[in-house]
Order: structure tokens, then C-alpha cells, then sequence
């Protein structure tokens, strides 16, 4: 039943998946596949092996991961306030984890495997910076895992394993194990998923390697399996490795909800709201408009998708599902009831809330309430009076901002893909023009060396449909 979850990431994050319904559901099923068996195993090694202690010490490897937590959880905030290009006090403090809770496994009789599995439990409750990942990412994958397998390749003998008749025909046969083992992944994507991805999904979860070598080590030093059949069960076991991605990639196709457009629904209809909301409808965004005004509603709902509310106050809102949104904008003239429904809105989950306030001394009251909150709050006079000013100092502004071929854009880097890159090796590079980063509360001017970190807002001029494709693949949390 072991699934080998380093596989089953890697090809979520090639194809993207990672943060979609879909994905999110492989990867319980591909998490539950090593730690569901991790624990299987270390209680069989425990009661059945030769060395092994008493079952209840196993706890003191979850007791001693509390107080290494509780320890250096001080340490760890601090530790990310500081230059660690020479310390590199984080890697540092990673290290001891792992082999602190590794060295109380072995020495409870639990296997070693276990004490470096909480390990990682405990460094993900410490929050890590990104680079921090970045770093262990490099040094796990590009060290500690080729070693793990080099050595496990060391230990088959691939010419005496082929050589027996016998041993040759538990390779299928394991194979196959291996393969119905995960048939009850199948029922369980159905449910939800079209069944071509439910028998995507199911091949990939049918990938076992990594608990599958740890389980044969443990094996063969309790002396349950042969070599020979130990190397059976390795050789079936890359081949799902080979067929399960293989079978995944020529199989998925995206889900309805994969290509969901961004839901926009603005709340107040006016000559200031209606051109932005024809405008996004016209590019990949689902918007909506919401007015208390019958004349607004008759005048508007021929031009957008308009919908009347019987009032401005929330409960109005909420009935018919305005705030079941992406990005809710209040553009009402009433700066009162923009502020009570902004605040609604971010109450009720809303990611963006954008607010409109013509009235400076409300926005001045409350616009560091409002900001400390997430909501992003504009005024018609101050927006003019930037734009005026940049286009006295900035002629070509204007021409910029208003052309139909060529358009600001922003977008948060969430795409493991393209983080750690300098901008120049950026596939798409030469179709947008990068004019600022906002990275830790600064501008950063960026060059063509320049690296891309992870949640980078960048800001770029391209035409809409190519932004349109860049957003996505930015964005994309990955």
C-alpha cells in the first residue's frame, strides 16, 4: 500500500496540479500512502524484531520532537531576522533535528526512518523561510536521495536475480500487487473527478520506491525475505515508477474547475464601475454587478450582468451571494456602506476587497483600520491627482495605462517553476517588460540578472491576451 510521495509531487508540480482540487486529493491519498505504512512498519519492526524495545518508548521520539519544537521555536524567528549567507544557521539547525530524532529512534528500537520523518514534522511547524526550503530542497535532492538509491542499487545483484526462473516470475507478480493495492484510489477520485483523471490519478498513486527500500531494509535484517525476493519486489517497484508517470501524463486532462475564471463582482453600479466591469468581462474574468438602485439596474443590466439588491446593508448581500467572489469591489458613492460591506466581505473570506471612498475624512478615520485588515481602498481625487502628476512628469503614462495593446499588469509569483531565475532565462521574457518588483515592502529595479523569489510581485506592460497567459502561469500556487 506504500506511495512513493516524492514522485506523486514532482508530477503534480510539473503539471501544476499541486494547488487544485485534484491535485490536493492525490497528494492526501499519496501522504497517507507513506505515513499510514511508516507507522505500519515501525510497530511490526518494534514487536517482531530481534533488537526491538518496548512498544511505548517509540513515544519518546514524539516527546522529544515537542521539546526540540518548543526549544527552538525563539531560536528559529530569530534566526530569520539575521544574515545567514555565512551562518547558515537554519541548515544548521535542520541537521541536528534530523539526527537528534534519528539517533532516539534507533536508540528506542523504532526504525531510523521515523525519527527522520517528525524530523520534518518539526521543521514545518517552525515556518522556514522560503530559502530555507530552496536549500534543503538542493541539498537533499542533489546529495542525501542519490546516495540512498546508489546504495540500494549497490545491494542488487541484477545478474543473479535474472538468472532464477523463480524470481523472474514475482516480478509481474508483485508488479500486479502493487498495481490492485491502489485500486480503491479509483471509486474515491470518481466521486468528484472525470474518470479518465480518476485512472490518471489512480496510476500515479500506484508509484512506489522510497518505503518500499526502507521496507526491505528492515526486511532483510529481520530476516523475513530473501535476497532474491527483496530484489523482486525492487525491480517491480521501479517500474511503477516509470509507468505511473508516464500513464499520468498522457492521461489527465484539466478539470472544468482548473480553467474557473477569476470571479469579480462589484457592488454599486455607476459611470466609474460599469466601463472597468465591460472591460474585465471581456478578458478572463467572471463579473457581476450588484445595485440598490432600480433606474442604475434598468439603465446598466442591458450592458453587464446586473443583479438589485433590496438594500446596501449586508444581510442584502450576503442572500444573494455577492461576497461569493475572488474579488468583491465596492464602488458605491456611500462611503458608510462601503466600509460596513468591506468589512463583511473580509469577514466572510473574500481574498481581495477593493473600496471606494470619496469622502476623505471618512477614509482618513479609517483607512489604517481598513488597510490592517487587507482591504485596499482608493479616492477618486487622490487617483487623479497621481495620474496627473505622472503624466506631467511621465509624458507617455497615459498613452501607456489607457492603451488597448499594451497594459500595466501585476501578479504575485507563486510558481515554483520560475522562482530562484534570473529574468532573462524566463521563457516568456521576450513578450513582457518587467518595470519594477515588490519584494519584503521595497521596489526592487530589476536587470536581466536579477532572481525571481517566491510571492515576487511583479509589475509588467504586455497586451492583454499574453498577459492574460503569464498571470496564470505566474500565479499558479505551485
Amino acid at each position: 500500500m506504500t506511495i512513493s510521495l516524492g514522485i506523486v509531487i514532482a508530477t503534480l508540480k510539473e503539471k501544476e496540479l499541486l494547488s487544485k482540487p485534484f491535485g490536493q486529493t492525490v497528494l492526501l491519498i499519496a501522504a497517507l500512502g507513506e505515513i499510514i505504512p511508516l507507522f505500519a512498519l515501525t510497530i511490526y519492526a518494534s514487536v517482531f524484531g530481534s533488537d526491538s524495545q518496548s512498544l511505548w518508548l517509540i513515544l519518546l521520539v514524539f516527546a522529544a520532537a515537542a521539546v526540540l519544537f518548543r526549544r527552538f521555536k525563539p531560536f528559529f524567528n530569530f534566526f530569520d531576522r539575521i544574515n545567514k549567507s555565512t551562518t547558515q544557521l537554519d541548515i544548521r539547525l535542520a541537521f541536528f533535528l534530523i539526527f537528534s530524532l534519528v539517533v532516539i529512534a534507533e536508540s528506542v528500537g523504532a526504525e531510523g526512518i521515523l525519527g527522520a520523518f517528525v524530523a520534518g514534522i518539526v521543521m514545518k511547524l517552525l515556518q522556514p523561510h522560503e530559502d530555507t526550503k530552496v536549500r534543503l530542497d538542493a541539498i537533499g535532492y542533489g546529495f542525501f536521495i542519490p546516495i540512498f538509491f546508489m546504495m540500494s542499487g549497490i545491494e542488487l545483484n541484477l545478474k543473479t536475480l535474472l538468472a532464477d526462473p523463480a524470481t523472474l516470475l514475482l516480478i509481474p507478480i508483485f508488479f500486479g500487487a502493487y498495481l490492485v493495492s491502489k485500486l480503491a484510489v479509483f471509486p474515491i477520485l470518481k466521486l468528484r473527478f472525470k474518470i479518465k483523471n480518476a485512472m490518471a490519478g489512480t496510476a500515479i498513486s500506484a508509484t512506489t520506491i522510497t518505503m518500499v527500500l526502507a521496507v526491505l531494509q528492515v526486511a532483510k535484517t529481520m530476516k523475513a525475505v530473501t535476497s532474491q525476493q527483496s530484489g523482486a519486489f525492487l525491480l517491480a517497484a521501479i517500474l511503477t515508477c516509470v509507468l505511473g508517470p508516464l500513464l499520468f501524463n498522457t492521461s489527465y486532462s484539466a478539470e472544468a474547475e482548473d480553467l474557473k475564471r477569476t470571479t469579480v463582482h462589484f457592488i454599486g453600479t455607476n459611470l466609474f464601475t460599469v466601463p472597468v466591469a465591460q472591460q474585465l468581462a471581456k478578458e478572463w474574468y467572471d463579473v457581476k454587478m450588484y445595485t440598490d438602485k432600480p433606474e442604475n439596474y434598468k439603465t446598466y443590466n442591458s450592458e453587464i450582468n446586473v443583479e438589485l439588491l433590496d438594500s446596501l446593508e449586508v444581510s442584502a448581500a450576503e442572500k444573494v451571494s455577492a461576497f461569493d467572489a475572488d474579488i468583491v469591489v465596492l464602488g458605491h458613492f456611500n462611503a458608510d456602506k462601503n466600509y460596513e460591506l468591506a468589512k463583511a466581505a473580509k469577514a466572510y473570506g473574500v481574498r481581495r476587497v477593493i473600496a471606494r471612498f470619496e469622502d476623505r475624512n471618512v477614509l482618513n478615520e479609517r483607512e489604517d483600520e481598513l488597510t490592517d485588515l487587507g482591504i485596499e481602498v482608493y479616492n477618486t481625487p487622490n487617483v487623479n491627482i497621481a495620474m496627473l502628476r505622472s503624466l506631467v512628469e511621465a509624458p507617455t503614462t497615459l498613452r501607456l495605462l489607457t492603451s488597448s495593446t499594451s497594459v500595466v499588469y501585476e501578479v504575485a509569483l507563486r510558481n515554483r517553476r520560475y522562482t530562484d531565475q534570473e529574468i532573462r532565462s524566463l521563457p516568456f521574457i521576450a513578450d513582457i517588460t518587467i518595470s519594477q518588483i515588490f519584494r519584503a515592502g521595497k521596489f526592487i529595479r530589476p536587470t536581466g540578472t536579477t532572481v525571481l523569489k517566491m510571492n515576487d510581485r511583479i509589475i509588467f506592460t504586455s497586451s492583454p491576451e499574453t498577459a492574460r497567459e503569464i498571470r496564470q502561469n505566474l500565479g499558479i500556487l505551485n
